[in-house]
């Protein structure tokens, strides 16, 4: 069958998926799909929670009802008390026996959040000290944002560094770069969606970075094994090295890919989706989109890249060069044995019109040397069995 075919071909590394050789296709549909995530930043934006955006959140316990009983509870007191604030957010949170519904606001005042949080309890019947709430200044959620891009800066940087170490700084541009895109993409899809970015989402994308970086070397590593040396013959281009150790590698990718993006759909669609646990859907959803693009990033973005890179370097230009070259001439035939020169015939030989003829005086191999007689020796027959001087004949 086809499909067990390409499998097993899939397997040993012998698909031969011209991903390198189609790398223009790949920065293209890149590029569209980074344009459309920085337009979404730009007109969609994000939903910030609380943490970033400042804000308050009402608690209330989920014994009151449903979670849209409870929100419509909140928006009325909001209306009276709230100055005008609505509900940003409601979600479930908590475990069996004490989970709650929480209902982020916008900025509310203390006396405000006194006002709504008595509202909410005298609706349902509660004491007041069941309904709590907590207050997030603007100010907070800016030195969250400003260590959030501190942290993401010192990472791309420790990775750069420990890419140059262990590679070359070609496949540390390739690698971050690849990085980068993952994070714009999966913003994008944030933005696109209008989940509300919370420190668990910043958690998430530090997380997906880790991911995506081991995907890019294992695919590196797996280059450098294959091109080690590659100046030496003219049977290879680099990016057709390049291109086979991704072919090598491909399966081993989709692999973790796939053991990764189990356990972490089961959280974002198990958990937050049948149980309602709230808490785990930023943290889910970022990780499930995050280590998807990391695996298509690693593939037909940082590879494609570091070959083009690799490809401005003159000593892989002159190989390149070279290995087309040879095809040429053995596509014309002008490499065939008949033509091609002896292994220890030198320049100065082919050069030489008495070549020829030299060579053909020499003695065939295996052949005894021609050197002289020894003295005496006639007709072939030994020295000592012919006319000797000054001897009778018998």
């Amino acid at each position: 069958m086809a499909g067990a075919g390409l499998a097993s071909r899939l397997y040993r590394g012998e698909a031969g998926l011209d991903i390198v050789g189609r790398r223009k296709v790949w920065f293209g549909l890149a590029g569209v799909l980074a344009l459309i995530s920085v337009l979404s930043f730009a007109f969609l934006r994000f939903d910030l929670g609380i943490e970033f955006a400042g804000g308050s959140s009402i608690q209330v316990p989920a014994s009151v009802g449903t979670l849209e009983q409870a929100e419509e509870a909140v928006d009325a007191a909001l209306a009276t008390e709230g100055g005008g604030a609505e509900v940003v957010t409601a979600q479930k949170v908590g475990g069996t026996g004490d989970d709650f519904y929480e209902m982020r606001t916008s900025q509310l005042s203390t006396e405000q959040s006194n006002a709504v949080k008595a509202a909410v309890a005298e609706e349902f019947g509660l004491p007041v000290s069941d309904v709590s709430g907590s207050q997030v200044s603007q100010a907070w959620g800016s030195q969250v944002t400003e260590r959030a891009v501190l942290g993401l800066v010192i990472f791309l940087v420790l990775v750069m560094v420990y890419l140059v170490l262990r590679f070359e700084w070609r496949m540390a541009v390739g690698a971050v770069s690849s990085l980068l895109m993952n994070l714009v993409l999966t913003a994008g899809i944030y933005s696109l969606v209008g989940f509300e970015v919370t420190p668990s989402t910043v958690i998430g994308f530090l997380t997906i970075l880790g991911f995506a970086l081991y995907d890019v070397v294992v695919v590196f590593d797996k280059i450098q094994e294959n091109t080690r040396g590659i100046t030496a013959n003219s049977n290879q281009t680099y990016g057709e090295a390049a291109n086979l150790a991704i072919n090598q590698s491909l399966m081993r990718s989709l692999n973790t890919s796939i053991v990764a993006l189990l356990p972490v759909g089961g959280l974002l669609f198990i958990g937050a989706g049948l149980f309602g646990a709230g808490t785990l859907k930023d943290l889910g959803l970022v990780l499930f989109v995050g280590m998807a693009v990391a695996f298509f990033s690693s593939i037909t973005l940082a590879t494609p890249l570091l070959v083009l890179l690799k490809n401005q370097e003159p000593r892989i230009q002159a190989h390149n060069k070279r290995v087309l070259a040879r095809r040429a001439a053995l596509e014309r035939g002008e490499g065939s044995a008949k033509s091609a020169p002896r292994p220890t015939e030198s320049a100065e030989e082919r050069n030489d019109p008495e070549a020829p003829a030299l060579a053909g005086a020499a003695p065939k191999v295996g052949a005894r040397p021609a050197g002289k007689r020894p003295t005496g020796a006639r007709g072939g027959r030994p020295a000592g069995g012919g006319n000797r001087p000054g001897g009778k004949r018998r």
